[in-house]
């Protein structure tokens, strides 16, 4: 039922009057929990950005789970980046040495190749992903909205009876 949850969730909030930015940004937002390793304190920071901002929420929750799909893969390339800005780049020693010994600053566990490459990476194309993002979602509402609500299947999901007492119980 969380899928299905999921699924109508995001298409309702492509059919919703909620403008393409805020879902673009949720989307983006999402993005960048979605490249990194989970459990990090940067990770609670961008959850705690997408509760504050006005974007949507499910637009989050699908970039979390469509780039944290695939982040792994690029899990070597990470590393790469991580121990090249870590290790390699000589002028940035003093800044980790710093960051290093505050307090707060290890729990972002930036001294970890992965962590670090995969930040740096999803900051990167967080404003590409926003961008593209948003003209999907701009395309979506103009041209493919109509079309995807006369599909067989979103008929026979919305027409179904226990979709339409789901809903019921669900509103409630």
């Amino acid at each position: 039922m969380f899928w299905l949850n999921f699924i109508f969730k995001l298409i309702k909030t492509l059919h919703s009057k909620e403008e393409p930015h805020n879902i673009a940004l949720g989307f983006a937002l999402g993005s960048i929990i979605g490249l990194t390793p989970l459990l990090s304190l940067h990770n609670l920071l961008v959850f705690c950005i997408i509760l504050v901002l006005n974007v949507s929420i499910p637009a989050a929750f699908f970039g979390i789970f469509c780039f944290g799909c695939f982040a792994y893969f690029f899990d070597p390339q990470f590393h790469s980046l991580g121990y090249y800005l870590l290790v390699e780049v000589e002028a940035l020693q003093p800044v980790w040495t710093y960051l290093y010994n505050i307090p707060i600053a290890p729990l972002t566990k930036f001294y970890n190749t992965v962590v670090l490459g995969s930040l740096v990476a999803a900051l990167v194309a967080f404003f590409p992903v926003y961008w593209i993002f948003k003209q999907l979602v701009r395309l979506y509402k103009s041209k493919m909205a109509d079309k995807v609500d006369k599909f067989k299947i979103m008929q026979i999901i919305k027409g179904n009876k226990i979709f339409q007492m789901y809903q019921k119980i669900r509103l409630q």
